[in-house]
């Protein structure tokens, strides 16, 4: 499954302000979410490496984005960042993560469309009450009367957050820095 290719250079890139600072070295919190597929999942019961990626949302072929997604710094870019952790996923999983998931604000029943349609191998977690948006104190936005996270990636070790992404730009390089960052920290904890 190929993807037309996004030129970054066209859409506004997100700026570090601040309000991801206070994650790295956070327990993960004691909240269940949804998942795609399997039971659900609790944050605090994550045992050795799990890459979290937050993202605003996915679009769906049959609907529109809002007015001005592509404007909006750091909106764009949920499936091709979906894409690439897909496509990693056994690089991943090679470098030690036991765990991978995308979470978003959107409710489960939408998340399993994007996630069949774009053939994850692994789920995605609804956060739709902001529930782990809140307990972290997540950074997000306001978009056409929905709340949205923005997008981050936590790496965390045995429950605690050892690493943040954020900003994420552009998102289609995520997974490639989580994997540098997993080889440079062979073990996950420095």
């Amino acid at each position: 499954m190929s993807l037309t290719a996004v030129n970054w250079s066209l859409i506004p890139s997100p700026s570090d302000d601040g309000k991801a600072d206070h994650l790295e070295g956070t327990d993960l919190p004691d909240v269940t979410l949804t998942a795609t597929t399997g039971p659900a999942v609790n944050m605090s019961d994550l045992d050795g490496i799990a890459v979290i990626y937050v993202y605003p949302m996915t679009g769906r072929p049959d609907q529109d984005l809002p007015d001005g997604w592509d404007d909006i710094p750091g909106a764009r870019g949920c499936t091709p960042q979906s894409c690439a952790f897909r496509d990693h996923h056994a690089e991943l999983k090679t470098h030690g993560a036991r765990h991978l998931f995308g979470v978003s604000t959107q409710e489960t029943d939408y998340q399993k469309e994007a996630a069949e349609r774009l053939h994850l191998p692994f789920p995605l977690l609804s956060d739709a009450r902001r529930e782990l948006g809140d307990a972290l104190k997540l950074p997000g936005m306001e978009v056409a009367g929905q709340y949205l996270h923005k997008r981050l990636t936590m790496i965390a070790v045995d429950g605690v957050i050892k690493k943040v992404f954020y900003p994420v730009f552009p998102p289609d390089r995520d997974a490639d820095n989580v994997i540098d960052w997993l080889q440079s920290h062979a073990d996950g904890r420095a």
